[in-house]
């Protein structure tokens, strides 16, 4: 009772005998065997190695710690750091612990199972950490992900999961262990598997209510629960608690969200769903693709549009937005011709002949976004040699464009190609209106390496540095930093094939990046017809509604550098002549 008070999450599970647990025992309680009977029935199922486990003897008793050898002492008595650390990890609670990570590790929640029963019944003091490694493991079990290939042994391992999962949710509320974020989602996920997403939302809610903040793990289960009942309505209510708790739904919950909504035919909210995904995504998964390819070939979108409507209104509509869409809803009536098509150069529709735009970023945008990168950028980096940086581009820039060198000197190359290098550097510097050098990042090691002492190379270096165009990065930065820096400092062209998508670039958090970043990079392709520089797309590759009601869904498959990307084009035969201006 004393940890209820001092931390009150444990109130809703402790306070009127587990009322969550309760509220679900008839569902979750009623396999046709007996615990005892079914654990060894699963178990019988497998092969079991008790050496593998090693039954750790030490984990059984306290009575064990008195028999561990002497620590060593240092020659003032006091017990070493090493010594103190080597107790530590024979702990029972420890050896216990690394196991439990083992068997997560591997997948085995039937040896997972009997150390923690051999813990309870030798009393070795169950952690938060313990419990959360057994949740996920019986979780994991119930939704399937621990499948051995065999059918029935999948089966019981589904069912000793969830039967043994809420056991132990139940045992950690009942030794006043503090849940966590992880316990609960894992808690969500049992009760998914068992077909109740209302439970899995349950659980949310009372994170919530008690102080832990969800993820947007945290919401899948209910979610994709919900999907797949069909019960679009409790799907929507998952989808706005995760707004008013500050989580951004991706793009398997909006392509979710998408296909329980054009199963439900409900058309105001699929197009909702597809601007969302416009400005979240952008391109989309095959997968996505499908489900928007299918509802433009479904009857019932035929009857969905307005048959007339005010011109004036969507233009006011894509200017407001931007440009790319107008948002005031589905335009026209009759089918819709729905084709996988691709763009060319110029940006015009190989299937429909549409010519898409390009969409206009907001100047103020750019501002905050290099305040925010400067900032973010100041922290990661060793704050002297950053701000040596921005003193000296202050001074030597602006630039027309930046190179990121370790990347433009290893396209297609096994070993850093200066010459490769060069051709990039000159290439610009001829496109360029001031005909001055792009400037070009390269890492301290790069000019001052072994490899550079090259004649040859030093005499490329000498002249790029002569010209202000070239900075070494000092060692131990990351070259990332500092020409995402200058690019958006200088606001330029941006030359690198880096896709711009590891922990670095997520730091940002920002979806102005991806827009961005598709009006600034320039990619580099090599071949045995030479280098190419492949400019910005004079359109963007985001979803676009144009104004008589047509759609263009960009995908993933293809990158337009080595493959063309593909479109989906979704235009009616009527969208054009039943406008109001058409009318007067």
């Amino acid at each position: 009772m004393v940890l209820v008070k001092r931390f009150p999450v444990l109130s809703f599970i402790m306070k009127s005998e587990i009322p969550l647990l309760l509220k679900h025992r008839k569902r979750f309680l009623s396999l046709p065997c007996s615990p005892s009977s079914f654990m060894m029935r699963t178990v019988n199922s497998y092969p079991f190695y008790p050496h593998s486990m090693k039954r750790i003897n030490r984990l059984t008793t306290s009575a064990n710690l008195n028999s561990l050898p002497p620590l060593h002492q240092t020659s003032g008595g006091k017990v070493s750091r090493k010594a103190k650390k080597k107790e530590h990890m024979e702990l029972p609670e420890s050896l216990l612990k690394f196991k439990l990570d083992m068997c997560s590790r591997h997948g085995k929640l039937v040896e997972a199972l009997q150390l923690y029963d051999e813990a309870r019944e030798n009393g070795v003091p169950l952690s938060q950490y313990h419990y959360n490694v057994m949740l996920y493991l019986c979780s994991s079990a119930g939704s399937g992900s621990l499948g051995q290939g065999d059918s029935e042994n999948d089966d019981n391992l589904k069912e000793l999961g969830m039967r043994r999962g809420f056991e132990i949710f139940q045992q950690m509320a009942i030794d006043n262990v503090v849940p966590n974020e992880a316990t609960f989602t894992n808690a969500a996920r049992l009760a998914t598997a068992r077909e109740d997403p209302e439970m899995a939302f349950d659980l949310v809610k009372k994170m919530k209510n008690f102080g832990i903040p969800p993820r947007l793990r945290s919401y899948g289960p209910a979610l994709f629960g919900f999907c797949k009942k069909g019960n679009a309505d409790k799907a929507y209510e998952v989808d706005e608690h995760m707004v008013d708790c500050g989580v951004s739904a991706e793009e398997s919950e909006l392509s979710a969200l998408l296909k329980v909504s054009m199963d439900a035919k409900k058309a105001d909210k699929v197009y909702e769903l597809l601007h969302r995904i416009r400005a979240t995504v952008r391109q989309v998964s095959e997968s996505s693709a499908q489900i928007v390819e299918d509802w433009f070939k479904s009857d019932f979108v035929a009857s969905v549009g307005l048959e007339s409507w005010d011109v004036n209104k969507i233009k006011e509509g894509v200017v407001k937005g931007g440009g790319g869409w107008h948002g005031q809803g589905w335009l026209g009536s009759g089918n819709w011709r729905i084709r996988r098509t691709q763009m060319d150069k110029k940006g015009v529709c190989q299937s429909c002949g549409e010519k898409l735009v390009c969409i206009d970023i907001d100047p103020k945008e750019t501002k905050n976004f290099a305040s925010s990168l400067t900032k973010l950028a100041r922290e990661k980096e060793a704050k002297a040699g950053f701000a040596k940086f921005q003193a000296w581009l202050q001074k030597h820039g602006p630039f027309d464009a930046v190179v990121d060198g370790a990347n433009a000197g290893l396209v297609k190359q096994h070993r850093f190609n200066f010459f490769q290098v060069n051709f990039i550097m000159n290439k610009l510097r001829e496109m360029s209106p001031s005909k001055r050098y792009p400037l070009l990042i390269l890492h301290k090691r790069r000019v001052h390496g072994k490899p550079d002492k090259d004649p040859k190379n030093q005499k490329l270096l000498e002249m790029w540095e002569k010209s202000g165009a070239l900075y070494p990065t000092p060692l131990g930065s990351d070259d990332d930093w500092y020409w995402l820096y200058a690019a958006v400092h200088c606001n330029c062209l941006l030359v690198t094939n880096d896709e711009m998508r590891d922990h670095l670039f997520q730091l940002l958090g920002s979806s102005f990046f991806p827009r961005w970043k598709e009006k600034h990079q320039v990619r580099i392709s090599v071949s045995k017809h030479g280098i190419q520089l492949h400019m910005p797309p004079p359109y963007s590759i985001v979803i676009q509604e144009s104004e008589n009601g047509s759609w263009h869904v960009p995908t993933v498959t293809g990158d337009d550098l080595e493959t063309p990307r593909q479109w989906l084009c979704a235009t009616r035969s009527k969208n054009v002549s039943n406008s109001l201006s058409d009318l007067f």
